[in-house]
């Protein structure tokens, strides 16, 4: 019976593997581009020094995005700061511990969007995302920013990538 149960489990795992699309790829793709330039860009204000010399952000259409993305979350951030700020502490977890910061992560990105999706909580996400890594960069865990983006791009993978195609992706003039 075990046996059959992984069988079925993996035919699914490969079912979904297929079942993705080229789109989807690069929706993921361009989301976790975006994650790193805003993560970068947090990590440069909250005068740590990060090098954005990894982001792999590629298009002007891309750029452009994420200019209004960090504008956004910037806004976000000056008008609620104790919402995007010590995220870690307001979590109460350890942010030295990777696998307790993706799970809190995908905790956290769960709830947010379990009443729906908008684009206004696409863009807290990401502020989150942005928060969360600078407390980890603080905490001495650089290589969990890496973590944090990757999280991200697997929530989108699983939740918002229906979402974002019906809304014409990234780039769409309908975004």
């Amino acid at each position: 019976m075990e046996m059959l149960r992984r069988s079925s489990v993996f035919a699914a795992e490969m079912m979904e593997a297929f079942e993705r699309s080229p789109v989807d790829k690069e929706l993921i793709s361009q989301s976790k581009a975006l994650c790193q330039d805003y993560i970068n860009s947090r990590l440069n204000k909250a005068g740590l020094g990060w090098s954005k010399s990894e982001h792999g952000l590629s298009g002007g259409s891309l750029r452009e995005v994420s200019s209004v993305l960090l504008w956004l979350c910037d806004e976000l951030e000056y008008l609620r700061p104790n919402v995007y700020r010590n995220v870690a502490r307001q979590l109460n977890i350890n942010a030295t511990l990777e696998n307790v910061v993706s799970d809190a992560f995908l905790a956290v990105a769960g709830e947010m969007f379990a009443t729906g999706i908008t684009w206004g909580k696409v863009v807290s996400l990401y502020a989150v995302a942005g928060g969360l890594a600078v407390d980890c960069v603080r905490h001495g865990q650089p290589a969990i920013v890496h973590t944090i983006v990757d999280c991200l791009g697997e929530f989108v993978r699983k939740t918002l990538c229906p979402w974002l195609k019906k809304r014409g992706g990234w780039i769409s003039s309908n975004a």
